[in-house]
């Protein structure tokens, strides 16, 4: 691992997609001096950055609004089928260094690289000599030297090693995590050879406090992967013995906590309603489809963690139904506590709290939901975070699903009738229940 210093030199540096991880990247390389060119097919988006609103929590909008005000960071709409033109800045004819930070989704069990292929063609339309070209959304071993070398190739004529230098550094945006965030996570970088890494590690030196070098883009990738796994996995380890130990009539929070306090051989995760987000959910379905793709196997360990941790919300609302007793769902008031996919964010991709919240509609039940993060609720009644305490002994049963910190869970877990803490935010009393 290299600790790094801020580079002297200033570039035009050219983001496709701006959300969760390129936001944060394009507003951190416009602060450290470069100029910054925003690419993306959000219009809507677009006309809100441009206002300094930030959609990311990771971004204040003052830090947006600062670099908006300084010219050091410029929007372009992507594919401008639509609105006006003139709104946006079509100043876009070459770049120094072009990152790619789009969706990369699983349709089907199968990865979608559709998006990635569009921002390589934006970006491979106006690549020169000499240039640099990172990827960091997430894929399978290969990608960077296949798909998007061969993309960048069709589009401007030009090979890496020859002619420009292509890299991968993933991205691992934790949105909301205050003590771990773009600046001070460790970045792996890459490149396609010795060149083309010092090239990129140059660029994130002068943006993060310590850059970690890898051998090759598919050792940047696999590690990507692997890290996700490697949480899905164990989160789907306590999930599982977290439910045969209720049935166990055994705390296991106590067993948890017990077996935390070995200081070697054990790394503690904890119970929750599933996993979501924009990796976890999905990262691991690259890797399976891409071993079976390349050598006919299947990963049944990974694919069994995606297998339990996809059916926590079910087990939820088996939970709330066992403690409803006789009544059951059916009519019955439910005050969901967050549907975000975890504390501290708006981000609702995978959420499992969206997912017990479809799950009890199904069942019947008259559900209301309560997130601060959750901008223009319509899918089910709401209300305000603040009230969340003083209401919650109007419900029969309170689910906290994510453990926004904004939430008085002393109050809420004292006044509630029944509680089904999936969090252990809440202090033990009668009423409460966790996973």
């Amino acid at each position: 691992m290299r600790a790094c210093q801020r580079v002297a030199r200033v570039s035009v540096v050219a983001v496709v997609g701006l959300g969760y991880v390129g936001l944060p990247l394009a507003t951190r390389a416009a602060e450290v001096g470069h100029t910054v060119i925003g690419l993306d097919s959000d219009e809507t988006k677009l006309s809100a950055l441009g206002l300094g609103c930030s959609h990311v929590e990771d971004v204040s909008d003052e830090r947006l609004a600062a670099v908006m005000r300084e010219g050091r960071f410029r929007l372009v709409l992507a594919t401008p089928t639509q609105g006006d033109p003139a709104r946006y800045d079509y100043g876009f004819n070459g770049f120094d260094i072009g990152i790619i930070t789009v969706p990369t989704p699983l349709e089907d069990g199968k990865p979608d690289l559709s998006y990635v292929e569009g921002a390589a063609r934006t970006l491979g339309r106006r690549l020169r000599p000499g240039g640099v070209v990172v990827l960091e959304s997430t894929s399978y071993p290969g990608t960077t030297e296949g798909l998007v070398a061969d993309v960048l190739l069709e589009e401007s004529g030009l090979q890496p090693e020859v002619d420009y230098h292509l890299g991968f550094s993933p991205e691992r945006i934790d949105p909301g995590n205050e003590q771990h965030d773009f600046e001070t996570t460790p970045k792996l970088v890459s490149g396609t050879d010795a060149a083309a890494l010092a090239a990129v590690e140059s660029f994130y030196a002068g943006l993060v406090k310590e850059t970690v070098p890898v051998s090759s883009p598919t050792v940047a990738e696999c590690a990507k992967l692997f890290e996700n796994i490697f949480r899905q996995v164990n989160v789907a380890l306590v999930n599982e013995m977290a439910t045969l130990a209720h049935d166990l009539d055994i705390d296991f929070w106590q067993v948890l906590d017990a077996a935390a306090s070995k200081p070697y051989g054990f790394m503690k995760f904890t119970p929750g309603p599933g996993v979501g987000g924009h990796c976890i959910p999905v990262d691991p379905g690259y890797f399976t489809w891409f071993a079976q793709r390349r050598l006919g196997r299947s990963s049944r360990f990974i694919e069994l963690a995606q297998e339990v941790n996809e059916g926590m919300p079910g087990y939820v609302v088996e939970r709330a139904e066992e403690m409803l007793g006789r009544s059951g769902l059916l009519g019955a008031q439910v005050l969901v506590l967050g549907v975000s996919y975890k504390k501290g964010t708006a981000d609702q991709r995978k959420s499992p709290g969206r997912s017990i919240v479809d799950l009890l509609l199904d069942a019947g039940a008259l559900v209301t939901v309560t997130d601060p993060y959750a901008r223009n609720w319509t899918a089910t009644t709401s209300l305000d975070a603040s009230e969340a305490a003083g209401r919650a002994a109007d419900f029969d049963l309170v689910i906290l699903a994510t453990d926004h910190d904004e939430f008085d869970f002393e109050a809420i877990g004292r006044s509630a009738r029944l509680v089904l803490d999936c969090r252990r935010r809440m202090p033990a009393n009668e009423s409460v229940h966790t996973l």
